[in-house]
């Protein structure tokens, strides 16, 4: 892994980088894989018998990529002899929290990694002392939070005081009942990127809060971020980590968002909207990276049960979702409209035109096909939301 993270820092390193960490669910049937549990399955949104495999990555302006991995063995795994045993686990192989494999790889690569932002979804979040720890490391993270997260507004004009006793202050509510409160001109909308469809856009509003800790003490001040996007857009911004990651009403579903005030007992600037929208987006980035590896390099379909074959897999697949990230950046600098899956098609043809294609031309025209399939359509769905997008595509091609 250390050459590959040394690929992605030197061709993607970027100082206002984002390292994001994601739970990714594997189903299974049986239970002889390793570390295979009743557990909650981000990839079926329900509780499954699952593999879970906490990653690593790095959003940057240029592009995302994987960086590191770690499979979640559960507690009962560390007490049963007899299946680890079956499965080759080493004596190394223990229990971790999701929290403690995260900040694992953070130690192990943070200084390696060129970031200003570290991000994850809100089964990492909704833990005070994952944010806490990541506060005395002096990282300044977005990190989602379940819509039953109990905050209190530090910016809400405080209760009237009574002349004794101790002055009052604001009251401890739920996220949710804190959201529906606010003025509908209190959301700002932003444009986060230019999609295939037409423009990317979420409605934002930011708050200085505090939140509880455990044994429900008070906790340092933080800053919520809600974003807000319409019921119809399934573009999403970010996975669904758990039941209660998200809320929604009639018209729109509502993601939460925590981010310090200050690490190391460092103030901290606030942040602009527009920065904040692009540290959330890196998480649908790495979102997309994990549906990429399941489905351009085969991530998911794997028929090992060990430790061994389990972490070798993963290594690989790793190692060619690189690979492809690498020559669909090549083939960019000639035609902008390249796709990675585009790249994956036409090497999986060439290395079978011995057996069941007419040659490299035949590749390169259904490639030319794709191309302009995927342009006209785009300029489709741009052109009925009234904007122009453009072109990726050279003359000569078009």
């Amino acid at each position: 892994m250390k050459v590959l993270v040394g690929e992605v820092v030197a061709r993607l390193g970027d100082p206002d980088g984002v390292i994001a960490f994601d739970p990714s669910s594997f189903p299974k049937r049986g239970t002889h894989s390793v570390g295979v549990k009743r557990q909650w399955c981000g990839h079926r949104g329900k509780v499954d018998t699952c593999q879970v495999g906490v990653y690593m990555g790095y959003v940057s302006r240029h592009a995302h990529a994987w960086l590191d991995f770690r499979l979640s063995l559960p507690q009962e795994w560390t007490r049963d002899a007899e299946r680890r045993q079956a499965c080759h686990v080493p004596e190394e192989g223990q229990y971790h929290t999701r929290h403690d494999q995260c900040l694992e790889m953070l130690d192990l690569w943070g200084a390696q990694v060129p970031h200003g932002w570290v991000g994850g979804d809100d089964a990492l979040g909704r833990h005070t002392r994952f944010r806490q720890q990541l506060r005395e490391r002096g990282e300044r993270y977005m990190l989602g939070v379940p819509c039953t997260t109990t905050m209190r507004d530090l910016e809400a004009p405080l209760p009237e005081y009574a002349g004794r006793g101790r002055r009052p202050k604001a009251p401890w509510q739920a996220v949710t009942d804190w959201r529906k409160s606010l003025k509908p001109d209190g959301w700002t909308r932003l444009t986060v990127r230019d999609g295939e469809k037409g423009p990317v856009g979420i409605a934002m509003v930011t708050r200085r809060v505090q939140t509880r800790l455990e044994r429900k003490r008070t906790g340092p001040a933080e800053r919520l971020v809600v974003t807000r996007r319409p019921l119809a857009d399934d573009r999403a911004l970010g996975s669904r980590a758990s039941r209660d990651a998200t809320d929604q009403d009639t018209r729109y579903r509502y993601h939460y968002y925590l981010t310090p005030t200050c690490v190391c007992e460092a103030e901290l600037a606030e942040p602009s909207l527009s920065e904040l929208a692009r540290v959330i987006k890196a998480g649908a980035c790495i979102e997309a990276s994990c549906k990429r590896g399941k489905s351009e390099v085969g991530m998911d379909e794997y028929q090992v049960r060990t430790w061994h074959g389990w972490h070798h897999h993963m290594a690989l697949s790793l190692m060619a979702v690189w690979f492809l990230i690498g020559e669909t950046h090549r083939g960019q600098q000639v035609t902008p409209a390249f796709t990675l899956p585009q790249v994956r098609y036409g090497l999986s043809r060439l290395l079978l035109e011995v057996f069941c294609t007419p040659g490299v031309d035949d590749i390169c025209r259904q490639v030319q096909r794709q191309l302009l399939r995927n342009e006209l359509a785009r300029f489709y769905h741009h052109r009925t939301r009234k904007c122009i997008p453009p072109h990726k595509l050279r003359r000569e091609i078009q």
